[in-house]
């Protein structure tokens, strides 16, 4: 994709200051109206290679939360939680295995509440190499990276229906390769599109 900012590209093509444009630094900021159904999820950027990728997992089809889906690692925010950014770095622990300190939090997107009734947090991660991915076996079927390049091409936003309980209900799908990327998470790329391209 060309970059027509007039910014100094980086490694991918992607301009130096787009990862600056993150709605807000989230070191000091906090969350102190939580409620029990609130949750944080990590939207991992890796930049070891040339080009910027994205991290995804797929659910277990027997995973009672989104059986089968490409989902980015997060869950509930838990009372030992310090804040959002702590839950969504606990969570690709435990769902990944990527340690906390292999991860430099550099913003966040806008707040996606779910139909199910969460209210989202998705915090935004530079992921530092080399780092280790072990899924657990209970939870994430697979992993897989995404172009970020891939991602801000607008091209690659598709929008599809679907009848939903009576209802027809409208979602982003970005499909990459075998991969059927739909609902709320490529409603957080195209978040992350926008906040980087604008």
């Amino acid at each position: 994709m060309s970059d027509t900012s007039g910014d100094p590209p980086i490694e991918g093509g992607i301009a130096a200051d787009r990862v600056e444009r993150l709605t807000k630094t989230i070191r000091d900021q906090s969350f102190p109206n939580l409620k029990p159904r609130d949750s944080a999820t990590l939207i991992l950027i890796d930049r070891s290679e040339s080009v910027p990728k994205v991290l995804l997992g797929r659910r277990h089809e027997r995973h009672r939360f989104m059986p089968g889906k490409f989902v980015f690692p997060g869950g509930r925010i838990e009372p030992q939680d310090a804040s959002a950014e702590a839950a969504a770095l606990r969570e690709a622990f435990e769902e990944v295995g990527l340690p906390p300190d292999k991860v430099e939090p550099v913003g966040r997107l806008d707040d996606y509440e779910t139909r199910t009734g969460f209210l989202v947090y998705p915090i935004v991660g530079i992921v530092t190499p080399p780092f280790p991915v072990k899924p657990d076996p209970f939870e994430v079927a697979d992993v897989f990276e995404v172009p970020l390049d891939f991602i801000l091409d607008r091209r690659n936003h598709r929008r599809e229906s679907r009848l939903f309980k009576g209802r027809q209900r409208q979602f982003y799908v970005l499909p990459y390769d075998k991969h059927y990327i739909w609902g709320a998470t490529a409603s957080m790329l195209v978040n992350l599109c926008d906040v980087l391209v604008g």
